[in-house]
């Protein structure tokens, strides 16, 4: 008989909204917006790949996030340092490990992220992938922007995308927030 293996949860409540931090097996595979839109699709998908079932239960390593957050928030820190393992296609993991390379108060474009990763064609795609990211802040889908320099959706909403942003002081801040 095969045993599922656990994702462990703990719910946090940021100054941002509130966030669900798993850890599965000791490294970070969600740290995702309780109420964004697609929550139970995005659970699904973490569950399925990990052919886990979520538990409710604290652990050290969501301390460990937390603690990070928290001080990235405080603007204490702009890089995290933490065990991290995506729950996607391979395709996915592609986006969302370029968008760890965009440093701390830039952002980019669909566009620039796309032709980053060898195809401009693949926008639509990219935009997916982005979308589909369950490691908000540490893995920053929230330092893509539209093409014009406009917000775009955010899985926290883009007033908590914009609070980022401006925490970060966002390179292109004038441009985003007028």
């Amino acid at each position: 008989m095969y045993i599922m293996s656990v994702i462990h949860t703990y719910y946090y409540k940021s100054p941002l909204g509130s966030l669900i931090v798993g850890d599965h097996n000791g490294e970070l595979c969600m740290l995702d917006w309780q109420y964004r839109a697609r929550r139970e699709q995005v659970d699904g998908r973490v569950s399925s790949f990990f052919n886990a079932r979520f538990e409710e239960k604290e652990t050290g390593l969501h301390k460990e996030v937390i603690r990070q957050v928290e001080a990235y928030l405080h603007r204490e820190l702009k890089s995290f340092d933490l065990p991290l393992i995506f729950a996607g296609t391979e395709f996915q993991q592609r986006v969302w490990k370029a968008l760890i390379e965009i440093p701390f108060g830039k952002t980019v474009s669909y566009l620039e992220l796309s032709k980053q990763l060898g195809d401009e064609k693949a926008i639509r795609a990219v935009a997916s992938a982005n979308g589909a990211n369950a490691i908000s802040i540490i893995v920053p889908c929230h330092r893509v922007v539209g093409s014009n320099g406009e917000l775009t959706g955010y899985a926290g909403g883009v007033k908590a995308k914009q609070q980022l942003l401006q925490l970060e002081g966002a390179a292109q801040q004038t441009e985003l927030f007028g």
